[in-house]
């Protein structure tokens, strides 16, 4: 019979100064971890000007059977670039978990075993323990008076900007899956002590699953070497950077999700948005061609309301038997038929072709006297926000938003008029969108209250205040059609009319006298 592998963990020992506490530190490590997972003990002091690195090499010759590896970075790397480093070696020698253990002894190692849990049934990917889950605990435990009220009230503000729930953001205690954590991009955090904040940004980001379970608060005679209104400030920034990142203003590389093709191309709907306005406009039953489609879930809301649908997508998601499934690179010729569709959808679209003018050119080719609607939209590089940060010599492009890394053109309402005049489209509607909010704060009361000032400010000024630019326009022929229609039934009136008064005169002229 083959024996079940058993995950691979390593209890990672971060360490500074840590010359009084580390020996115990170690010595509590749970003899249950090594004989459920396959486990190695990390410690990396980070450049310690105490016997910390010696303590660690005296304890591994003493107790030669514990699997531990010693390292010391040579300059000192802050909490969270110690973190970095063993991270990167929880990923190069492939474990399944990595648990963070302070080696001052703040957090109790003999928690270990229950915190492990959730990863091990696989129902988390990530663990943290709480002091503020048990009510009283953390001041029961020796934390600070002026340390509770802060956590508390950061963790609120935090919970109030990320459309969290979490009950602690600034426990230390950590256990991850590290296949989350090469998920993300921890290795762009920050070195310092905001780097928990910042990595659980990123999980939340990357919608991975996070369970919290309560731990005892120890406050022993340590030294605590965090500034706390400087810890306070880089927080709440981090947070603030996110919720701009998050509605596409403020592109934050490290808060980033690493995701495959599209599919961050989600659908805002539930307040005013191009989803919302696409899906307004188009009346129940109409026959839909959805072109430069994305992950499809607009054409899913679009059966709901009885449509025929079509998508075409360089990229098409998998869609129900019921949607026509068109592969097409839009830069290139047209190779789909948009005359059995009565709407065209071209949702933030152009903004990412070589030539949008040509591609909408090659596009009206196909069109004929039936009456035909386009709904178009794109994101407002005049948006204010866009302005200022362009004011303070910041123009970076990100994953997605105004300056979405893949868009290759940036429209004004001017610039959107004149691409749909010139190349003969009516334009019955065009609106402004507010930024989309609730993505940032969640769709409840605040998400709400932001979206209600950008619309009202929005009617002040669309160009100005507007983040998205959505068009409802009709198709007319282009000249090609308009000349072949009129030679064809040029001819066939000419051949219905009678013979007429001059076509007898020489006839008549000639005959006999």
């Amino acid at each position: 019979m083959t024996e079940t592998r058993r995950p691979r963990l390593l209890v990672f020992v971060i360490a500074y100064q840590a010359e009084t506490t580390l020996a115990l530190v170690l010595q509590r490590v749970p003899l249950t971890v090594f004989q459920d997972f396959d486990c190695e003990i990390l410690l990396v002091d980070d450049a310690s000007m105490d016997r910390t690195f010696e303590i660690g090499h005296e304890y591994r010759k003493q107790h030669p059977a514990v699997p531990l590896t010693v390292l010391r970075n040579e300059y000192n790397q802050g909490y969270g670039g110690n973190q970095k480093v063993g991270y990167a070696y929880a990923a190069a020698q492939k474990f399944d978990f990595v648990a963070m253990v302070h080696g001052d002894g703040q957090y109790a190692p003999e928690e270990l075993p229950r915190l492990l849990e959730p990863l091990r049934r696989g129902e988390a990917d990530a663990v943290f323990g709480s002091r503020m889950m048990t009510r009283g605990n953390a001041l029961r435990g020796g934390m600070p008076l002026y340390k509770y009220i802060g956590n508390r009230v950061l963790t609120k503000v935090q919970n109030a900007m990320l459309g969290s729930r979490l009950s602690e953001f600034h426990s230390g205690y950590r256990v991850y899956s590290v296949k989350t954590l090469e998920s993300i991009s921890y290795r762009l955090n920050s070195n310092d002590f905001h780097f928990d904040t910042e990595i659980i940004i990123q999980l939340l980001n990357a919608t991975k699953r996070i369970v919290e379970l309560p731990i005892p608060t120890y406050y022993g005679d340590e030294i605590c070497r965090v500034n706390g209104i400087k810890y306070a400030k880089d927080v709440f920034l981090a947070t603030l950077k996110n919720m701009f990142h998050r509605s596409g203003l403020l592109y934050q590389r490290r808060f980033d999700p690493k995701l495959k093709d599209n599919a961050h191309y989600d659908l805002k709907l539930g307040y005013p948005s191009s989803h919302t306005f696409a899906l307004e406009a188009v009346p129940d039953k109409a026959s839909v061609l959805d072109i430069g489609a994305g992950p499809g879930g607009m054409a899913r809301e679009l059966l709901r309301k009885g449509c025929k649908v079509a998508v075409v997508d360089q990229f098409p998601a998998r869609e129900p038997g019921e949607i026509l499934v068109m592969v097409q690179d839009l830069d290139g010729p047209l190779q789909f038929d948009v005359r059995p569709y009565r709407y065209l959808l071209l949702l933030d679209i152009i903004e990412h072709l070589r030539d949008p003018e040509g591609f909408i050119e090659r596009l009206r080719t196909q069109f004929d006297y039936v009456p035909r609607t386009l709904i178009l939209t794109t994101p407002n590089i005049a948006f204010v926000v866009q302005r200022l940060v362009l004011l303070f010599g910041q123009f970076n492009y990100g994953r997605a938003g105004i300056l979405d890394r893949t868009h290759t053109r940036l429209f004004t309402f001017r610039g959107v008029k004149h691409l749909l005049r010139d190349t003969g489209f009516r334009i019955k509607r065009m609106k402004g969108i507010p930024a989309p909010f609730p993505k940032v704060f969640g769709n409840g009361f605040l998400g709400r209250f932001a979206v209600a000032v950008n619309v009202a400010l929005i009617h002040l000024s669309k160009t100005l205040f507007a983040y998205q630019i959505c068009v409802e326009a009709e198709c007319t022929p282009d000249v090609d059609f308009l000349l072949q229609d009129a030679k064809r039934m040029s001819a066939k009136r000419a051949l219905e009319l009678p013979d007429s008064p001059l076509d007898e005169a020489p006839r008549a002229a000639n005959g006999p006298r």
